[in-house]
């Protein structure tokens, strides 16, 4: 399994497509085997979701996304989740040891909030 969480200074960045970089995370019988961090390849509709199955990514963490996103992630297969917070290492921890809290959205386009999972375990 491969991670991507929207990162700004090594936290988890409000927004998934205004971020600077994404923090990518293999995982494999529950143990990292690989991170490295890549930069943002611009903020356009659809243009990261396709970029982030192009590197293998199964999963995104970030703090927030709005719906049409949801639906351009689910497009390219890669499930989200959403109303995460904290900085990046401690995150991949509590990931990998089912111990993730979420929570709402962290940002907001008009159109609700949305929280949590979409079906990552």
């Amino acid at each position: 399994m491969k991670l991507a969480i929207s990162t700004e200074n090594n936290m988890v960045a409000a927004h998934f497509g205004r971020c600077p970089q994404y923090t990518l995370v293999d995982i494999e019988d529950g143990k990292v085997t690989g991170k490295e961090t890549v930069d943002n390849p611009g903020h356009a509709p659809g243009a990261i979701p396709k970029y982030l199955s192009e590197l293998g990514c199964d999963v995104i963490i970030a703090g927030g996304m709005g719906r049409r996103a949801q639906q351009y992630f689910q497009q390219f297969n890669i499930d989200w989740i959403i109303g995460v917070q904290g900085e990046v290492d401690s995150v991949i921890d509590d990931f990998v040891n089912n111990q993730l809290t979420t929570g709402e959205s962290t940002c907001d386009h008009g159109e609700g909030k949305g929280t949590g999972y979409r079906d990552c375990h």
